[in-house]
């Protein structure tokens, strides 16, 4: 959650040598998720919620709470992450900030009492013991594969960036004030119980962290004790706060959240200049020039009925051509998203067996993590991937679109471009041949 970890998946370099540290293992509960898909996972996520009834009735408008009372469910949840892993996870290195923040909410508001540098472990189970403090933990998937395998398959399902925070709270005690976030949020509970209260939004579907007042949420319009192997959602804006009762020594959770930035609002802000741009080039109207010292000008109302008319020229140009230049979104998923999860199988990332000819038929691999993008050719352009001629682009989608496809049925017009095409891409791992 961004304005208490930092930006959905967006890991520090010096986070990022942490992710090649050995792993904590796994407790060896048996996984109640499938990881078939990305729709399995998410469908088994919020099982026995369909997922049609979900995005009718939840997603974007009211939290959801699914109860389980199932020991398997909650045994694989609290594998997921424990207080317990803290003290071999402070032994590898973690730093305040960084990685973990200790906070306590005091009469309404969040009092951050981090140290500095290096986390000890004696001394973060002494502000948790004693100053009740509750232990924020960023980005548990650098440390926990289960984690990586789920957010994983959550950033393939929505398309887009996916976080996490773990939360370990004490009994009686409260981390955070109440507030409302920016992102979709679905909760696990992993250890002990939490009191939860959610209200309704002051901001529906808000685009900034905010904490609120008490004297202005009003009442809760749920209010619930989650238990291990519970599941939680609720939309971005639903005000809300936890805490731990008395008699639970204390409770683990883990917040995964999506959606951040996701908005019409945000795809209009990054595509509208490239529109712009694009249709300028053609349009003699979008290349006249404004009134004079309309710059100086304190009223523009005038202007605002020749930008009416400019915006209908610029929707007409996009219903024509149905095409937008890859925006800046789209690049900064491609750049933050998680890498496919491959385990032990370090062989799924080394070329081998047979190479592809014009005769071969291939299949394209790490198909949810495929992603064919359109760009202005640029000198020494910074890109992530492979980039190819234009003249390209069909035979992409045709290895794309396909579960299979023959090399010589690629549409290119010589066998020396498809098997070069072939070529390159069982080169990085991204087609095998069969």
């Amino acid at each position: 959650m961004p304005k208490k970890g930092g930006k959905i998946a967006d890991v520090p370099k010096e986070a990022q040598a942490q992710c090649k540290r050995p792993k904590l293992d796994a407790a060896g509960s048996p996984s109640i998720l499938s990881f078939e898909s990305p729709d399995s996972l998410f469908r088994s996520l919020i099982s026995p919620i369909e997922e049609e009834v979900f995005f009718r009735e939840y997603w974007e408008q009211k939290p959801l709470l699914v109860r389980r009372n199932d020991v398997l469910v909650a045994a694989y949840y609290q594998s997921l992450f424990q207080l317990s892993h803290l003290k071999e996870l402070c032994s590898q290195g973690l730093y305040y900030g960084q990685d973990v923040n200790v906070c306590r909410c005091v009469n309404g508001k969040k009092k951050v009492l981090n140290k500095e540098g290096r986390v000890n472990y004696v001394q973060l189970k002494k502000d948790f013991d004693q100053k009740k403090a509750t232990i924020q933990f960023h980005q548990p998937q650098r440390f926990k594969e289960e984690l990586w395998k789920i957010q994983e398959k959550l950033e393939c399902y929505f398309g887009s960036l996916v976080g996490s925070n773990v939360y370990i709270t004490p009994q009686g005690s409260q981390g955070l004030p109440p507030h409302y976030d920016d992102v979709e949020v679905f909760i696990l509970q992993l250890e002990g119980e939490k009191h939860w209260r959610l209200y309704k939004p002051t901001v529906p579907l808000a685009r900034e962290y905010n904490v609120e007042p008490e004297d202005r949420i009003g009442n809760p319009t749920h209010e619930f004790i989650l238990k291990p192997g519970d599941f939680l959602y609720f939309p971005r804006g639903t005000i809300h706060q936890a805490d731990t009762p008395h008699g639970i020594s204390y409770s683990t959770h883990v917040t995964i959240s999506t959606y951040q930035n996701n908005s019409w609002g945000d795809f209009l802000l990054d595509a509208i200049p490239g529109l712009v741009f694009d249709t300028a080039k053609e349009d003699v109207a979008l290349r006249t020039g404004i009134p004079r010292q309309l710059l100086m000008q304190v009223n523009t109302a005038d202007c605002t009925k020749k930008l009416s008319s400019l915006l209908r020229r610029l929707a007409d140009s996009l219903e024509n051509s149905r095409e937008l230049r890859s925006s800046d979104l789209k690049k900064d998923f491609i750049m933050h998203r998680l890498p496919p999860y491959l385990g032990c199988d370090s062989d799924a990332l080394t070329p081998g067996g047979k190479l592809p000819k014009i005769n071969s038929k291939i299949r394209l691999q790490f198909r949810d993590h495929a992603i064919i993008t359109v760009e202005p050719d640029q000198e020494n352009a910074q890109t992530h991937g492979l980039r190819f001629p234009l003249s390209y682009l069909d035979a992409l989608r045709q290895i794309w679109s396909s579960s299979t496809v023959n090399v010589k049925e690629l549409n290119l017009t010589s066998d020396e471009e498809k098997e070069n095409l072939a070529l390159s891409l069982w080169t990085e791992c991204l087609i095998e041949v069969l």
